[in-house]
């Protein structure tokens, strides 16, 4: 008989009686208890977090920042409650308290009374971190005090970058002020340039001021020495004027008592006399051009007069044998008349050669004639005249005494003005000097403005300005620099599709384990019958495979159209999943057909091992050592990966590499089934009475 045929009258047995049909409809519901219910269980226990009471204690009393009221605990308090995270309770720190160590909550939440003064404490001299206060109690549930773990670091995360925001805009405001302050300033300094500039082009004219000034205030100084040693010299010669207008004033008053009676007494004669000089005068300028016609004439006549008395002289004295007694007459005329030719030649002489003097004379004979007529004109006023005369010199001479003393006057003055002008020229040339050092400080100061101006230029030009907008979108990035660009490639929707496969091959072991609890692993008539060892194990084979095939298909189908498991590679899945209840089958008829009733032991133990070295829940890296070891020799490893792929999507690689697995793993297990099928075809007495029996 062929191995399909006793397979199939295998499965017949169990329809002969209604407890057969029963526990062949409990086989192949077993693997939903595993499956089903347990992915059931907790398939999206993350979405009804909501559903955990929760105590929210918020004692925050809020606090002022920049005029404004913060109130971070309601703020937070208000978020917690639309999140929908826990159902949350506000209750007061005691009531807190006490509820999470009787478990009436699960955990507890408290905003303290200085929670907003210390988140706004960042814009003070003493910056502090706010503290939301976690209590837990794993005595209530351990699980339940991680996941509030990853919730509250969410809302401290939250809290912190709203903080954050809030300073750091604060900070954005602040370099833009400091970026108009900067620009104010930089246009300061540029004025300031500007002025020192001025300035210096002000201190360089007056350094050569001072230079003119330095020079001027040196001849000045000599020149009043000059002037003083002059005043010194007036002094002494107005003094000596004094003395002398003195002196005159008392000679003219003197002589004015003496002279006065007497013009008073002679004005007529002294007038006759002036009209008399003035007349001769007169007459005289009249005569001198006559003189001067006649003076030549006169001389010639007077020559030919001497000629003509020389003649008879000696023709009458000279020559004659007796003297005559006119002859010394004689001789005195001719001598006589000598010298009236040499007086004619010389008045002739001086005619001719005094020509000039004599207009000179004539001159002066008019301004005497002037002098004397007006002289004659005043004398009847000479005695008033002199009166006048006398007032007027006393009037010189009480001038003279004034000249005098401002003379002195003004040679002390000067004198003081010397040791000033020394002075002023010392000063001068100290203030030359500094005017040459404040020309040089000014030059540098010039260039160190321009220096500073550029800077600050430089400076406002490097300070931020920004603006509403691009001040949000940075505040918003240096609050929370850092985000999470998470990308799954396949990612599972919910918990329980996670862990899908992890519990499905569970299911289908625990299904094949309960199918050899009631189907014989080796068919009993085909070892009866001495059939070959290959048919033997295909018969006892081929029925946990097809009850396994019924078992796969009734779990996909709930875990499908019930709970909601959505797969990538619906097909493929289940397709693989007919493999792994075939390679299930395969390995637990094998050592139930080997070990007996021990092997059903085995198959729990290797249950175990599986579940714990398959990495279906936590990767296989963070167990320990012994896990890791037998990790890749156990089929469960590369089940969990495949159906991981075919279920949420990704690589089919996995896929192909436990199908190659799986099929050695089902093929060795058969063998070694078979092997054991023709040691069993021979009786001992260990078959006959076994020492276990389960």
């Amino acid at each position: 008989m062929h191995a399909p045929r006793l397979a199939a009258l295998e499965l017949r047995r169990f329809g002969r009686g209604k407890l057969p049909r029963a526990a062949l409809v409990a086989l192949l519901l077993l693997p939903l208890l595993y499956g089903a219910l347990y992915l059931w269980s907790f398939w999206d226990p993350y979405g009804r977090l909501g559903r955990i009471p929760v105590a929210l204690v918020n004692d925050d009393k809020g606090a002022s920042a920049d005029g404004k009221r913060v109130t971070a605990g309601d703020d937070i308090t208000r978020g917690l409650r639309d999140s929908g995270t826990f159902a949350w309770h506000e209750v007061s720190a005691a009531s807190a308290r006490k509820g999470v160590e009787d478990g009436t909550y699960y955990l507890s939440l408290t905003m303290p009374a200085d929670f907003s003064e210390r988140v706004t404490s960042s814009a003070g001299d003493s910056p502090e971190t706010g503290a939301l206060q976690v209590r837990t109690n794993d005595a209530n549930n351990y699980i339940v005090g991680q996941i509030s773990r990853t919730v509250f670091s969410e809302v401290r995360s939250a809290a912190s970058t709203k903080a954050s925001r809030s300073f750091l805009d604060r900070i954005f405001v602040s370099f833009s002020d400091i970026h108009g302050e900067t620009v104010k300033a930089a246009d300061g300094a540029d004025r300031l340039k500007g002025g020192i500039g001025t300035a210096e082009e002000g201190s360089k004219d007056l350094a050569d001021g001072l230079k003119d000034a330095k020079e001027g205030s040196g001849t000045l100084s000599k020149g009043l020495k000059r002037l003083d040693s002059g005043a010194g010299d007036l002094e002494d010669g107005s003094r000596q004027v004094a003395a002398g207008t003195q002196t005159l004033a008392d000679t003219v008053n003197g002589v004015a008592d003496k002279v006065g009676p007497f013009l008073e007494d002679n004005e007529k004669t002294i007038g006759d006399t002036a009209q008399l000089v003035a007349d001769s005068a007169k007459t005289i300028r009249a005569n001198l051009g006559t003189l001067v016609k006649t003076a030549p004439i006169a001389a010639k006549g007077a020559h030919a007069a001497s000629d003509t008395l020389d003649d008879v002289y000696r023709a009458r004295c000279e020559t004659a044998v007796l003297e005559d007694a006119a002859c010394p007459d004689l001789k005195k005329a001719v001598q006589a008349a000598s010298d009236v030719a040499k007086v004619a030649d010389d008045v002739n002489s001086l005619v001719v050669d005094q020509n000039g003097d004599l207009k000179k004379l004539d001159a002066g004979l008019g301004t005497l004639q002037t002098q004397a007529q007006a002289l004659a004109d005043r004398a009847p006023h000479l005695s008033e005249d002199l009166d006048d005369a006398v007032a007027e010199i006393n009037k010189l001479n009480a001038g003279a005494g004034k000249v005098a003393a401002g003379a002195k006057t003004l040679h002390t003055g000067l004198g003081t003005a010397k040791t000033g002008a020394a002075t002023l020229d010392t000063g001068v040339g100290r203030l030359k000097t500094g005017a040459v050092d404040l020309s040089g400080g000014l030059y540098k100061l010039v260039d160190g403005s321009g220096k500073l101006a550029g800077g600050l230029h430089d400076g406002a030009a490097q300070i931020p300005d920004y603006d509403k907008q691009d001040r949000d979108r940075r505040t918003g990035v240096m609050a929370d620099p850092v985000q999470l660009a998470s990308q799954d490639l396949h990612k599972a929707p919910n918990y329980g599709t996670g862990f899908a496969p992890y519990f499905i091959p569970l299911s289908l072991w625990v299904g094949a384990m309960v199918a050899y609890m009631l189907i014989a692993p080796m068919n009993r008539r085909a070892l009866a019958a001495g059939a070959s060892a290959w048919r033997i194990a295909l018969a006892g084979w081929l029925p946990v495979v097809a009850v396994g095939v019924l078992q796969t298909v009734a779990l996909m189908a709930v875990l499908h159209w019930a709970i909601g498991l959505e797969m990538a590679r619906a097909a493929g899945a289940i397709g693989f999943l007919f493999l792994v209840t075939a390679c299930f089958a395969a390995i637990v008829q094998w050592l139930n057909a080997r070990f007996g009733a021990a092997g059903r032991i085995l198959v729990l133990a290797l249950l175990m091992l599986q579940l714990t070295s398959a990495g279906g829940t936590y990767p296989v890296q963070t167990s320990p050592g012994f896990f890791n070891a037998i990790h890749p020799f156990l089929p469960m490893s590369y089940i969990v990966e495949a159906l991981r792929r075919l279920i949420t999507g990704g690589g089919l690689e996995p896929v192909w590499h436990a199908c190659v697995v799986l099929t050695a793993f089902t093929a060795g297990a058969l063998a070694l089934t078979a092997l054991s099928a023709r040691r069993r075809q021979v009786w001992t007495l260990d078959r006959l009475h076994p020492e276990l029996t389960l």
